[in-house]
């Protein structure tokens, strides 16, 4: 196919596109996890309200003042974060593994608009809920049952849209990649702006919400518009056909001829062959991306192995009494970490070493395990077995910041490739697969943090 027939991404406007889906596939959730201390600190009100209701209804004298018991720590809101992660990987896991198997039986317009919606629906609801009373029971499970929509439908939006990617050129994985490392950015934004305000929880989590609301919209506004722009047509067009039936196709237009022998073959519909080569089809391409499908499992199964769950309990060994204290785990973690993990992602725009084919890949992505001892040595606490060795801030600083960037690049380098190592017309299920292998490495980081936690 000679390149003087592909037409131009004016504007950017189709990579801009898959940066704002980037950008709301991750930025609801992001915010939802923002908003943690909202969720555990209503939680406790609402179990110390329930024992201030119990202790005024008991029979007491007139002139008894009634005792009103000291904020306790629920026990739901203790096991929050535990069940919150259990909630998110499970339906993360299964539903980009379901996606990987039946994005080619469910179109892909319904896939994408429809998990969007379904995610705005829950998000709305959210919001509406800050300003309802509940009590902790159906307030806990209510809110476990929206994690478990918004990881459900976010599982099987991710994996569509990194098929949908795997049909265009290289470089348009990037922008979803880097979309959704801007997304953990504005969440870290989003917090630190929180505490130096000074505003409740519940109205910067309303504030969380109904941002997310907003970036779901612009989303599916983006979406739309993707049909109406010619390069995004033509690449669709070539997953349906041969580098030669395109090539013979926009030489007829060229020439203001009309196609008609692909008329006519669209009045007559294919032989049903695919599902029976489907199941071959899959573990062939498997045996393909193998290696950065790999690769991106183990780079997320080590980043999420001490991030946060180890990182966020880095204490600072120079704040003392002043306002760093606060600002510290914001900054120097999460601000940090998204920073760089995001410019990290944003260079394989336009710089993709190593290649494709290189073993200096797999190689960089084994030594980031690296990173796992020298943050456990920083000045994590409590600990228990380990020594500090590397007590002062800026160490940990510099070691999030190069651990945050080899994420974002190194992964983004994989979700890039792993589509290119196939024919076009099986770059969409590489990249379906693609994001199943992102989404077990997730899952697994989930269990390696517990091991990371326990040795320190």
């Amino acid at each position: 196919m000679t390149t003087s027939h592909q037409p131009q991404d004016r504007y950017k406007a189709v990579w801009l596109i898959f940066f704002v889906l980037g950008l709301g596939t991750l930025l609801p959730w992001n915010f939802f996890m923002t908003a943690t201390r909202y969720f555990t600190n209503r939680l406790d009100e609402s179990q110390n309200m329930s024992l201030v209701t119990a202790e005024l209804s008991k029979d007491v004298q007139p002139s008894a003042t009634p005792t009103v018991p000291s904020p306790a720590r629920n026990s739901l809101s203790a096991v929050f974060n535990n069940v919150m992660t259990l909630c998110a990987m499970l339906p993360l896991l299964f539903f980009t593994c379901l996606n990987s198997f039946l994005h080619q039986r469910i179109p892909q317009s319904v896939r994408i608009l429809g998990t969007l919606v379904a995610i705005l629906v829950v998000f709305f609801i959210t919001a509406v809920l800050v300003k309802v009373q509940m009590d902790a029971v159906p307030f806990f499970v209510l809110t476990m049952i929206k994690i478990v929509l918004i990881n459900s439908f976010g599982a099987i939006l991710q994996g569509s849209l990194f098929g949908l990617a795997g049909l265009l050129p290289t470089s348009y994985t990037a922008p979803i990649m880097s979309g959704q490392g801007l997304a953990g950015f504005f969440a870290s934004v989003a917090m630190i702006c929180a505490i130096a305000s000074g505003s409740e929880l519940s109205e910067s989590a309303f504030g969380y919400f109904i941002t997310a609301c907003v970036v779901i919209v612009l989303a599916i506004v983006c979406y739309l518009a993707l049909p109406r722009l010619e390069f995004y047509r033509y690449y669709q067009q070539f997953k349906l056909e041969g580098p030669g039936e395109q090539e013979t196709k926009l030489d007829l237009i060229s020439k203001g001829e009309e196609p008609v022998a692909n008329k006519e073959e669209s009045r007559v519909p294919a032989p049903s062959s695919q599902p029976a080569n489907q199941g071959h089809s899959i573990r062939s391409i498997l045996r393909s991306i193998l290696v950065p499908a790999l690769s991106v499992c183990f780079i997320f199964m080590v980043t999420i192995g001490v991030f946060p769950a180890v990182t966020a309990e880095v204490q600072s060994s120079i704040a003392g009494t002043s306002a760093w204290g606060d600002y510290f785990i914001p900054v120097s973690c999460f601000l940090t970490f998204n920073v760089f993990d995001w410019l990290g992602r944003s260079l394989t725009a336009v710089f993709t070493w190593p290649g494709k084919d290189s073993h200096w890949l797999p190689s960089l992505v084994l030594a980031r395990m690296l990173f796992v001892p020298l943050l456990l040595l920083c000045n994590v606490q409590p600990r228990r077995y380990l020594t500090v060795v590397f007590e002062h801030d800026a160490w940990f600083i510099i070691f999030m910041a190069a651990f945050a960037f080899s994420n974002g690049y190194l992964a983004s380098l994989c979700m890039c490739f792993g589509p290119k190592k196939v024919k076009p017309a099986e770059a969409e299920t590489a990249g379906a697969i693609m994001a199943f292998f992102l989404s077990l490495g997730l899952a697994l980081g989930a269990v390696f943090s517990f091991l990371c936690r326990s040795i320190v």
